[in-house]
């Protein structure tokens, strides 16, 4: 191949129909990234009356090693505070049969806190949060840093227990939940 045919196969065309240049806002981030299907992962923190929660598909390994998660949450969410009072937090993968829960986790429906607990069964690993008995995967975690920036926190989390299942996952994409086989 010739140095200029090599050129030609990275010419950089323009973009056309809905493909062409938007606005940058919040509204235009999100249609952009559903798109982009993500693992449905329950984040729990604290205990009794005080239990928090949250659904994200932003939890994945930061490091294999060491072990560390990260997870970002909502600053103005009852979540955060509670992983930051109790410097704990599992992550909790979905399965296939968890649509209503993580809608519970995700505040559909209007339960807050310790209400978002009901139906399910929960136990707890080495750090204390809240273990989803059925969950796909269970990564516990004790925080190791929390990085404010803009109306979300990065958590780093250090893990010190691990709880497998013998299932598929949960995907949201576009919206809407799919199950992966297990």
């Amino acid at each position: 191949m010739s140095e200029q045919s090599s050129l030609r196969a990275f010419d950089v065309k323009e973009a056309t129909g809905d493909l062409g240049n938007h606005h940058v806002d919040a509204e235009g981030l999100k249609r952009a990234l559903r798109a982009l299907g993500g693992g449905v992962s329950i984040i729990t923190a604290g205990e009794g009356e005080t239990r928090s929660g949250a659904t994200v598909t932003s939890a994945t390994a930061l490091s294999i090693d060491p072990p560390r998660m990260i997870v970002t949450l909502n600053r103005s969410a009852s979540t955060l505070p509670v992983v930051e009072r109790y410097g704990h937090f599992c992550v909790n993968v979905a399965g296939p049969d968890h649509e209503t829960l993580a809608n519970q986790f995700a505040g559909r429906g209007g339960l807050k806190g310790a209400e978002r607990y009901l139906g399910a069964e929960w136990t707890r690993l080495m750090s204390g949060a809240p273990v989803l008995e059925d969950a796909a995967a269970a990564i516990d975690c004790e925080v190791e840093e929390v990085i404010e920036r803009h109306s979300h926190a990065i958590v780093l989390g250090r893990v010190v227990g691990i709880r497998y299942g013998n299932r598929g996952s949960l995907v949201y994409r576009g919206g809407q939940y799919y199950a992966l086989g297990g």
